[in-house]
């Protein structure tokens, strides 16, 4: 089935489930008690570079929604991108098989652990590659329904050469998933998610793949598949259409066969964090753990970002990377302190945590670089869970729209801010929609980053 392009056109703009601020009443809700047992249990898969911690406001509406935390899971591939030819072994990267096997293998961990007979499984872009994958080879009995949300499904690009590149649709690796009269396989349920124009691995010109002019051969309808349910989200970018409200809606509305309760998150009255501290060996984000890191938590000032007391959570991580569990409040601005071996110390500030999560992985800033030779400090906002649009977006850095945030089609997850050694020290504003996060310009002659990280 597929509908008008414009049919489900919803601006990502405005952002009103944002928890910017919790009042008593919002505390005094509970998820519904509800046992969803007719909802499968859910693998969330996620995309190229990507780790499993962008699926976290996603686990928190289907929790607000009666679906148990332990019916669900979401994969960390060990390395998440992919190779640049399919047949080459690359360092830290995976190739399609590498990623079906991971794949295959948390499948069998979620049934054995629910005793269910089949799950479902959600993929954001790349992610939906490896979904395909391993149901098209022998996993359809135990997958009910496969959502992909912005998978490139006939290619980044469509051409004759590189014909061992996965994003390439007239690869080898894309033809053997599209062949035949269906692109889906029979026994399991597909629904394809797409932007109505925005993602920018669904263009027809390359300047978005580094080569503007040339044609990629493929359209804003890339990601549909004959077979499959295909809806259009409207104006979300290319992350949107995974982690989004609206597109959390139809992924709930599609597996469990009726419409959520709600689409806000219920904030839970006592929060515990933990997660995972990963690195980039060779300049490859990876989801290997890193041993020796320390991380301290400590409550701010939601005006100020200056610290309230002392930290809350200290933590050295062991051989498994893991730090944690720290026992916050709902309604607490953070300031993450992550010092890891060979890199700066990065201080990561976030909006509250509406609810408990063992996915709030750290992973340390890059190196400062010869753009940075200069600043007296360097501030970083950042938007794992989309991208910047202008003039789709409210997007301020200290006051302004940031000048390396490109407009038109979201491209740009990341602004940067570099000040001068006088006013290291002062707080900025980093305000993306409805949800503001104030951090500290540290100095970076003391090898000190801060990132502003938006949660929605």
């Amino acid at each position: 089935m597929k509908l008008s392009r414009r049919s489900i056109l919803l601006g990502a703009g405005s952002l009103p489930f944002a928890v910017a601020s919790l009042r008593a009443g919002a505390l005094a809700q509970t998820a519904p008690t509800t046992q969803n047992a007719e909802v499968p249990p859910i693998l969330f898969v996620h995309g190229n570079g990507d780790y499993d911690a962008l699926w976290m406001t996603t686990l928190w509406r289907m929790e607000s929604n009666g679906v148990a935390r332990d019916r669900m899971a979401a994969i960390n591939f060990t390395d998440p991108n992919a190779r640049n030819d399919e047949k080459v072994e690359q360092a830290n990267r995976s190739s399609t098989e590498d990623q079906r096997r991971e794949l295959a293998a948390a499948i069998a961990d979620l049934k054995r652990r629910t005793g269910a007979a089949r799950v479902a499984l959600v993929g954001s872009s790349r992610g939906g590659y490896a979904i395909r994958n391993v149901i098209r080879n022998g996993g359809t009995g135990d997958v009910s329904h496969a959502v992909l949300c912005g998978t490139p499904n006939h290619g980044v690009f469509a051409t004759d050469d590189q014909p061992n590149n996965e994003f390439n649709g007239r690869g080898t690796f894309l033809r053997g998933l599209n062949e035949g009269e269906s692109e889906v396989t029979p026994g399991t349920a597909f629904l394809t998610l797409r932007s109505d124009g925005m993602d920018k691995y669904a263009q027809a010109d390359g300047r978005f793949i580094g080569k503007p002019g040339t044609p990629t051969g493929v359209t804003v309808e890339g990601p549909e598949l004959k077979g499959a349910t295909n809806l259009v989200l409207g104006a979300l970018d290319h992350r949107e259409v995974a982690f989004h409200p609206r597109a959390f809606r139809e992924i709930y509305k599609f597996i469990a066969g009726r419409e959520p309760a709600r689409i806000a998150i219920v904030p839970e009255q006592s929060v515990r964090l933990s997660g995972l501290v990963t690195g980039t060996p060779g300049g490859v984000s990876t989801n290997r753990p890193v041993a020796g890191a320390t991380v301290d938590v400590f409550r701010v000032d939601p005006d100020t970002g200056e610290r309230r007391g002392g930290a809350v959570h200290s933590a050295r991580t062991g051989a498994d990377g893991r730090w944690g569990p720290a026992q916050v409040e709902p309604s607490w601005f953070l300031e993450f302190v992550l010092t890891s071996p060979d890199a700066p110390t990065t201080h990561i500030y976030r909006s509250p945590f509406a609810r408990s999560s063992d996915v709030v992985h750290l992973r340390a800033a890059r190196p400062l670089g010869p753009a940075d030779k200069d600043a007296g400090a360097v501030v970083i906002m950042s938007r794992p869970r989309g991208y910047f649009g202008l003039p789709r977006d409210v997007v301020l850095l200290d006051g302004k729209e940031p000048a390396d945030v490109k407009p038109g089609v979201p491209t740009d997850s990341a602004a940067t801010l570099r000040l001068p050694a006088a006013e290291a020290g002062r707080n900025i504003v980093a305000q993306f929609g409805e949800e503001r996060i104030v951090a500290r310009a540290w100095p970076a002659s003391e090898n000190r980053i801060a990132i502003a990280e938006l949660t929605y």
